[in-house]
């Protein structure tokens, strides 16, 4: 029971980070006119790409970290400032179409830094001594998934929410992120005092 509880709490704050909903519409933008076979293949590239990056940086993030001096108080203030500024970014600005070629387009920008990008990294290294590893793992695991199915559900999504819901439930994700963020940043102040 405490596992599950450890994974729907450590899925809720990366849910908001990878905003599956929110980067929506620039996956409409981006795959347009491709036809559904390669929209298919560059889902599967994204979510492979989002995977590979996020355990990586799970396993040997702190390693890094050790090595360069850097502490878990420093990298949530760093962290949660820059989260804060992607969270006002996304409030403040439209977003603009971008065409880029199709070989490449599941692994960068769908994959990192859309899926997978400095929210998601930093919720999920901050995280893990919350809620574990195993934990943070399968709920990285389950949003890449769930992001990879909203992908696949893009056109009926699109035509469900609308243009106008899919902008509006998105400015409320870069509202939470932002709220996210100024945890992060109250909580690394805080460590940074106790641990000095």
């Amino acid at each position: 029971m405490g596992f599950v509880r450890n994974v729907l709490l450590a899925f809720i704050p990366i849910f908001v980070a990878v905003d599956a909903v929110g980067i929506l519409p620039i996956f409409a933008s981006l795959t347009e006119g491709i036809e559904q076979k390669q929209k298919v293949k560059i889902i599967v590239q994204s979510m492979i790409t989002a995977l590979c990056l996020a355990v990586s940086f799970i396993l040997v993030g702190k390693a890094v970290f050790k090595l360069l001096g850097i502490t878990i108080g420093d990298f949530m203030i760093a962290g949660g400032a820059i989260l804060f500024c992607i969270a006002i970014i996304d409030i403040m600005n439209p977003i603009k179409k971008r065409h880029l070629p199709t070989g490449e387009l599941g692994a960068v920008p769908l994959g990192t830094p859309l899926i997978v990008g400095p929210a998601v990294l930093t919720t999920s290294l901050v995280i893990v001594p919350q809620y574990g590893l195993v934990p943070t793992m399968v709920s990285v695991l389950i949003n890449v998934l769930l992001a990879g199915l909203i992908f696949r559900l893009s056109i009926s999504l699109t035509k469900t929410l609308g243009e106008a819901g899919l902008k509006a439930f998105s400015k409320i994700m870069s509202l939470l992120l932002a709220a996210i963020a100024v945890m992060l940043i109250r909580k690394g102040v805080m460590q940074l005092f106790t641990n000095g």
